[in-house]
């Protein structure tokens, strides 16, 4: 249930609401934008007398919300969201570039790499150093030696450090990671989601290989609806009946999720396509469709990358597609 408050009420009076609507056993979500004030309501309103909350004078309208996510819901907090890491800003109007190799292999390999991608342009780096590969065989990341490669590098260039987490157990290991990514397979690994719903840290949120929006959706709840409003979602690809690329990348779901959220929506193009000469096409398409900002992954030598060499770009590559990233930003703002 949504309860939008007239223009300019008196702040005791609104806090009386709220405190009478928290005592009936309901969660308050408070979302102030520049014109009024949207209280949304979470948890068992059917017995919420709509007429009498309505019948109030500083009570604009009362709304049910038939949508099973209420926190991530844009009817529940009408303003975009803003994540904030750093200094560098997603959502509402900023755009983000995070680059970086699929995995952390060596120094030498991230630090070049993380200031090539910052002389091109990008804000924040990527790199994996727990690494869900479908064989057991492949390479798994070089796991809490990868975290203090990629500290390494953060220190030499200022860029904060997005790489993924697997598991609860590492949590302890994360705590001075700037952003958590959750990737596709662990999109409805819903004790880990939770848990990160404590921590307040910035997550970044991956779809799932064969999810719905509606379930990323309710795996960014999850997060939300246990105190963490911090997240970022990425459209990485869908498994659908393509041949001859690693997924299909679903633009649309662009423009559908800032539709139904007001969570920042960034797009990967590399996992998407699988392959490096279709990322930028894609990237270029995922800015014009309005994504606040690309994830794109930049490896100094591709060919003997032990991770996704074929998607990854080299440096002089992402350093030539930015500046047409950029040209397509300001095209549509």
């Amino acid at each position: 249930m949504i309860v939008v408050l007239k223009s300019n009420v008196d702040a005791a009076r609104e806090n009386q609401l709220i405190d009478w609507l928290k005592n009936m056993g309901l969660g308050v979500h408070v979302s102030v934008g520049e014109y009024q004030t949207v209280l949304g309501l979470i948890g068992d309103t059917s017995k919420v007398d709509t007429d009498l909350i309505s019948s109030l004078d500083i009570v604009e309208s009362v709304k049910r919300v038939s949508e099973t996510f209420k926190c991530v819901n844009r009817k529940f907090h009408p303003e975009d969201t803003v994540v904030s890491i750093g200094d560098v800003k997603i959502g509402g109007g900023n755009f983000c570039l995070i680059a970086g190799p699929c995995s952390v292999e060596t120094e030498e390999q991230i630090i070049s790499v993380a200031k090539a991608v910052k002389a091109a342009g990008a804000s924040l780096m990527r790199g994996g150093a727990f690494k869900p590969r479908t064989s057991p065989y492949d390479f798994q990341g070089l796991k809490d030696r990868g975290l203090d490669l990629l500290r390494i590098a953060r220190k030499e260039t200022g860029l904060p450090i997005v790489t993924e987490i697997m598991s609860i157990t590492d949590l302890p290991l994360f705590e001075d990671i700037d952003v958590l990514q959750v990737g596709a397979r662990n999109m409805q690994n819903f004790d880990l989601l939770k848990e990160l719903g404590q921590t307040r840290k910035p997550i970044l949120l991956k779809r799932g290989l064969a999810n719905t929006l509606k379930e990323l959706l309710m795996s960014a709840e999850y997060i939300m609806a246990n105190g963490n409003e911090n997240v970022i979602l990425c459209e990485r690809g869908i498994r659908t009946y393509s041949d001859y690329l690693r997924n299909t990348l679903d633009l649309s779901a662009v423009p559908m999720l800032h539709e139904l959220s007001h969570l920042p929506v960034i797009v990967d193009p590399s996992h998407a396509t699988g392959i490096a000469r279709m990322v930028p096409p894609m990237a270029l398409a995922a800015t014009a469709a309005g994504a606040d900002g690309l994830i794109i992954e930049v490896h100094n030598d591709p060919m003997h990358a032990l991770c996704d060499g074929p998607q990854s770009l080299t440096p002089e590559e992402y350093a030539a597609l930015v500046p047409k990233i950029l040209s397509v930003r300001e095209a549509i703002r």
